[in-house]
């Protein structure tokens, strides 16, 4: 049911066997993480218990009985889980889906033209898009790579937005550069020369690395006349030697063939970043101070910081202030879906979608999200997400 290239296919296909290892022990953590943000992430209103949100999903989850095939489009950072949905979606056999990457700005506008039946974008629309929706579905994050010779993947450089700033306007040119080593005091980092990488296509993942470098970094070029700030597509400096790459694929590959590279990478790729790429993960520093890497128990605590879940669905989780064991760079990964739908089936269809991948019993379980490192949206966003796939009709 998936229009997939020998490429993506043979990707799709190392991730899952490179999850099958460790998907027990990350069914046992992500339970657990599931148990902690729902305990600690607070709304101004009464949150409806897990439960209660499980069975209004199962409800939504019965299909029409007519075959209605739907179409997936957009942030590749969400392509691998929203590809292995389409595959284990139980009722593929009356809704076939068929997914694709190609960036969150390439699928918001395929949701918004009607040229996609769902969009795939890791940032929220802002307001002023009223014919669509932005539906939670799980919680992403993202982490930055580099490819530096002679020093162990074991070591987890600690990078923070200061420097990163600083290497992506061409300022800190090596490794080895005092900035970066006054961090790692201990460590011994190769005299590297740096390699910035950064997408060329309109990604989310973009707009996700610079609203870090805009929020952690006083002097950020972000925040100049004319940069227009964070956002998909960045003006960015021009640096001797940086590489532009389409989706978190061709960042991944040519990072891993690229001598002292950096990139953003969406987590959704670690598995073949550090496993099958080589490639090291930097610890990043959070608006408290600390250096920590993505894992369930510092996303999900970043997403428990939030003050209040809006009834839009669309928040910023990123650098959240006092939020002390917050990884930095995380978000909710949104489905953009037009309000009308073209008939009453079709709006069926998406919401039986929709809701089994939501649902922490099924596309959200566990055991389906392990393998991209995602987690479950805590019950708070999960009542919001619940009502807004309602709406649509």
């Amino acid at each position: 049911m998936n229009a997939q290239s020998p490429l993506e296919s043979s990707f799709m296909a190392r991730l899952r066997r490179i999850s099958m290892a460790t998907a027990a022990g990350a069914l046992a953590i992500s339970a657990l993480s599931i148990s902690a943000a729902t305990a600690q992430t607070k709304t101004a209103h009464k949150t409806p218990t897990l439960s209660s949100l499980e069975k209004q999903l199962k409800a939504l989850e019965v299909p029409a009985s007519s075959s209605t095939p739907l179409s997936e489009a957009g942030s590749s950072l969400f392509y691998p889980l929203a590809a292995e949905w389409a595959q284990k979606f139980p009722y593929a056999s009356t809704i076939p889906v068929t997914a694709a990457a190609g960036g969150s700005g390439a699928g918001v506008s395929g949701a918004i033209a009607g040229t996609t039946n769902i969009g795939a974008s890791d940032p929220y629309l802002p307001a002023s898009d009223t014919t669509v929706v932005n539906i939670p579905e799980v919680v992403s994050a993202q982490m930055v790579n580099y490819n530096i010779p002679g020093l162990s993947t074991k070591i987890h450089l600690k990078l923070n937005a200061t420097v990163l700033n600083q290497i992506y306007e061409g300022t800190i040119t090596n490794w080895d550069s005092p900035a970066i080593t006054a961090l790692n005091k201990g460590v011994k980092i190769p005299s590297t020369p740096i390699v910035v990488i950064h997408r060329s296509d309109s990604s989310g993942d973009t707009f996700l690395f610079s609203t870090y470098l805009n929020a952690g970094y006083k002097q950020s070029f972000l925040r100049t006349a004319t940069s227009g700030g964070p956002q998909n597509l960045v003006n960015w400096p021009s640096v001797p030697g940086e590489l532009a790459e389409k989706g978190n694929t061709g960042m991944l590959q040519v990072c891993a063939t690229t001598p002292g590279c950096v990139a953003y990478i969406g987590v959704s790729y670690l598995n073949s970043a550090v496993t099958s790429s080589n490639l090291g993960e930097a610890q990043l520093q959070n608006a408290s101070g600390k250096y920590l890497l993505p894992v369930a128990s510092t996303i999900n605590a970043e997403v428990a910081g939030m003050k209040a879940m809006p009834a839009s669905g669309a928040v910023n989780l990123i650098f959240l202030p006092k939020v002390a064991n917050g990884y930095p760079i995380v978000n909710f990964e949104y489905a953009i879906v037009q309000r009308a739908q073209s008939s009453a089936t079709v709006a069926k269809a998406i919401q039986s979608f929709l809701a089994w991948g939501m649902d922490p019993t099924g596309g959200a379980s566990a055991a389906n999200l392990s393998f991209v490192h995602f987690q479950p949206l805590p019950a708070n966003a999960l009542a919001v997400a619940v009502n807004l796939l309602k709406s649509i009709s």
